[in-house]
């Protein structure tokens, strides 16, 4: 056995590849479509730094360096788009990461499978709704005239409101809708670590005379905490990106104000104004400070605990 292991810690790199080359190439496989796809776009990132021209290529434009990054900065549209960002990202956030893993433990705790099985059915289901259709939905429902909300209003007697017409109310109508059809899909992770906890914790706190509650306090959330941290971590990373499709399809002039975030003033300049390289600046500033936000976040949950990405 010695003259074995001794054997394969001699063996050079390429002898090792040989020896399990359907693992290697197992491996290369996504490696090559991650170079391709993610990093052979990055090529493109030098556009932020020109003054870009379709005649030219990116080569032949010209190198302006930083002016599309201070133009941004400058603009009467920065802290807008900035803040509402921030504002919804931390929202959801705020709102959205507990509710699956109170979800989860919720199923995780009910002794009646068929139940377990609805339930998990009924909140899983919204996740394989279009975001085009989901936000067909949204409209409908608050629609001033048609929509159920509205006619429940109208029938008690009060006034009909135009919700999509309030700037006020658009971050709420976002996020809680993002919840509904998200909170099955994220659970799923939870139940599956409640599930590796061993069943011998729960057996000698009861044993103990510990309460439900009890044994969600002190077994359940220890023991689904490496995963809770982790996916905070990642989410953390994420809190500038905010999709554009949605908002998009939910945004119009009058909620402008509160609906205007980096993703959809991105989709304005780039496309809709045809401004590529100011676009790709704004998007560039948007990836960095994810990046930066993701390495604090990560360095943190380090310091504090054992768990963290790298």
């Amino acid at each position: 056995m010695k003259t074995n292991i001794k054997t394969i810690g001699t063996r050079s790199p390429l002898q090792q590849i040989r020896r399990c080359w359907q693992l290697y190439l197992i491996m290369a496989l996504p490696m090559l479509v991650i170079i391709i796809f993610s990093y052979g776009p990055m090529f493109g990132v030098q556009i932020a730094f020109k003054e870009f021209r379709a005649r030219d290529g990116i080569w032949g434009s010209p190198w302006i360096g930083f002016l599309h990054f201070k133009t941004f900065f400058q603009s009467y549209q920065f802290r807008r788009v900035i803040t509402n960002t921030l504002g919804i990202s931390i929202y959801g956030l705020l709102a959205g990461f507990p509710i699956p893993i109170i979800l989860a433990i919720l199923i995780n705790e009910s002794s009646h499978n068929k139940f377990k099985k609805a339930v998990q059915l009924i909140t899983f289901a919204p996740h394989f709704i279009s975001t085009v259709v989901m936000t067909s939905i949204i409209l409908m429902f608050l629609s001033v005239y048609g929509g159920p909300i509205n006619n429940l209003i109208a029938a008690m007697g009060g006034e009909r409101i135009d919700f999509m017409a309030r700037p006020g109310i658009f971050k709420s109508i976002y996020v809680w809708s993002g919840i509904w059809q998200s909170m099955g899909y994220s659970s799923v992770i939870y139940i599956a670590a409640l599930s590796a906890i061993d069943p011998a914790l729960y057996e000698a706190a009861t044993i103990d005379g510990a309460s439900k509650f009890q044994k969600i306090l002190y077994i359940d959330l220890p023991g689904i905490a490496p995963t809770i941290i982790i996916l905070l971590i990642l989410n953390s990373g994420h809190i500038m990106n905010v999709g554009y499709e949605k908002i998009l399809l939910m945004q119009n002039p009058l909620n402008m104000p509160s609906s205007d975030v980096i993703s959809t003033y991105v989709y304005r300049m780039g496309l809709e104004n045809a401004q590529y390289s100011f676009s790709a600046a704004v998007g560039l500033f948007n990836s960095v400070v994810n990046a930066v936000l993701l390495v604090i976040v990560n360095q943190i949950a380090r310091k504090l605990g054992e768990t963290s990405l790298w």
